[in-house]
């Protein structure tokens, strides 16, 4: 196997392969850093990088193998976003405020994956914060898209997204609160999954925020099955865990009759006709699979929009832009400062009546799910924002209409607001510019084992993704 199909094997080959003694964790590492020192200097999709102590950790997995002591992603290697606590290593959140600060202890997640044996080479990129839907920071600089360098990998994600469509780490990690896994899936063509609001534990602030969810990024459904199955379930440290650990089937039960419901554009969200055309193909596929496929009315608008960019000023996502604003505004970026700017003028009110709005969006939508098992839409109304895209841009538009540039080109936000309900987003196809496009595939509130059974048939019916060179980057 040449060192590109070894940098490419889903995490449940590599495991059945290291068990089998046909392939080594320190082989595996090896060939991923050696891709990673090749290939990430043109795509700048890692921060900090640990290497060195990768290969050693590599080398003890290497031994529990021997020994019959492995643990479940034992020797897998991982990438970790950069806002998320790894103990003994600094999380900078892409902010030059905070590029010397060091954790004293792991978040949940990150501790249950490293406890089952999982290896942390690399921390990814993101936007100072986690603020946005682009992949650019004073701190890390600009991540590109490894399938196209004149466009963005999507936020605030981006990193993960962009390694693991690049080969350069096997798992990655996101946190997701307004789309932040799901933008650079679509983006990258990588599955992103964002979990019901507690399903996976985390660490505070995040977890008192009900739009914010941690989740895995990988190449496959079943990749991301085996990161749900080791990091779902309660925590003691996390009082908004919820108490089932769910389980994930290796071979989830076919789709069979399906009901599917599905909606281009949520009824006021325009739309590029590249994504459009292969939404409309991803439903066939569906159809060709058994599912019944109806196209429903959410009545949502642009108030859903309005509402979420309340919430998010007025939650700990907005307020630390403006408590860092006050002694640090001159090592932030433009895009912080905008934010801590508009979150000043909200209030408590302003935020109660945001709910209003969320409890209306579930009045459309929770009927539509007593009728159907799934609910499918595009992931970004674009293929993909360019690299240089400014998220404050007020000439920004799709197919000739005048959209807001941070919230505008995307469809996800819209099921942090409706937090209970679980949300994967696989790839669909690919535009002209070469820029891999997204669908949503939405469940019924905490019913993750529908969400992974549909993606699971899709994946198959299309043959999955990164299996062969014409599937991946010209890297």
């Amino acid at each position: 196997m040449d060192r590109d199909d070894l940098c490419y094997l889903p995490a449940y080959r590599v495991l059945e392969l290291f068990r089998a003694r046909a392939l080594s964790p320190v082989e595996l590492m090896q060939a991923i850093i050696a891709r990673a020192e090749a290939i990430n200097p043109n795509i700048n999709a890692f921060g900090d990088t640990y290497f060195d102590e990768a290969l050693v950790a590599a080398n003890a997995s290497e031994n529990r193998y021997m020994s019959g002591e492995a643990r479940p992603l034992e020797g897998v290697p991982l990438a970790v976003k950069d806002v998320q606590r790894v103990e003994g290593k600094r999380t900078a959140q892409a902010s030059l405020i905070l590029k010397d600060h060091v954790d004293d202890h792991s978040d949940p997640m990150i501790e249950r994956l490293t406890g089952a044996g999982a290896i942390i080479h690399a921390r990814t990129t993101t936007p100072e914060f986690a603020l946005s839907g682009i992949c650019n920071s004073r701190l890390w600089g600009n991540t590109l898209n490894p399938f196209n360098p004149d466009y963005g990998p999507g936020g605030s994600s981006g990193g993960s997204g962009a390694s693991l469509a690049a080969g350069t780490t096997v798992l990655a990690t996101g946190t997701d609160i307004g789309g932040s896994i799901r933008i650079p899936a679509s983006c990258c063509g990588v599955v992103g999954y964002k979990p019901p609001h507690g399903r996976n534990p985390d660490g505070p602030p995040c977890n008192f925020d009900t739009y914010n969810h941690c989740g895995p990024l990988t190449r496959t459904v079943r990749d991301a099955a085996l990161v749900q199955n080791v990091v779902s379930g309660p925590h003691p440290l996390d009082h908004d865990s919820l108490r089932e650990h769910v389980v994930i089937p290796d071979d989830p039960a076919p789709v069979g009759k399906f009901r599917v419901a599905w909606s281009m554009d949520f009824g006021y969200v325009p739309i590029d006709a590249e994504v459009r055309a292969n939404t409309m193909r991803a439903l066939e596929v569906f159809k060709s699979l058994g599912c019944e496929v109806e196209e429903v009315d959410l009545g949502w608008g642009p108030e859903c929009d309005e509402a979420a960019m309340i919430w998010y000023g007025c939650m700990h996502f907005g307020r630390q832009t403006i408590w860092h604003a006050e002694k640090h505004a001159d090592l932030m970026t433009d895009y912080a400062l905008a934010t801590a700017e508009a979150a000043r003028t909200l209030t408590l009110d302003d935020m109660a009546r945001s709910w209003e709005v969320v409890h209306a969006m579930y009045q459309s939508f929770g009927p539509v799910m007593e009728n159907h098992d799934i609910f499918i839409c595009p992931t970004n109304a674009v293929p993909a924002i360019r690299a240089d895209h400014d998220p404050f841009d007020t000439d920004f538009h799709i197919d000739g209409t005048k959209v807001d540039a941070e919230f505008g080109w995307i469809l996800t936000h819209q099921f942090n607001m409706l937090h209970n309900c679980p949300v994967m987003s696989v790839p669909s196809g690919f535009a002209a510019t070469g820029v891999p496009t997204g669908i949503q595939i939405v469940g019924r509130t905490f019913d993750d084992l529908s969400v992974f059974r549909a993606a699971r048939a899709y994946e198959a019916a299309v043959s999955g993704w990164f299996g062969t060179a014409e599937g991946r980057p010209g890297l």
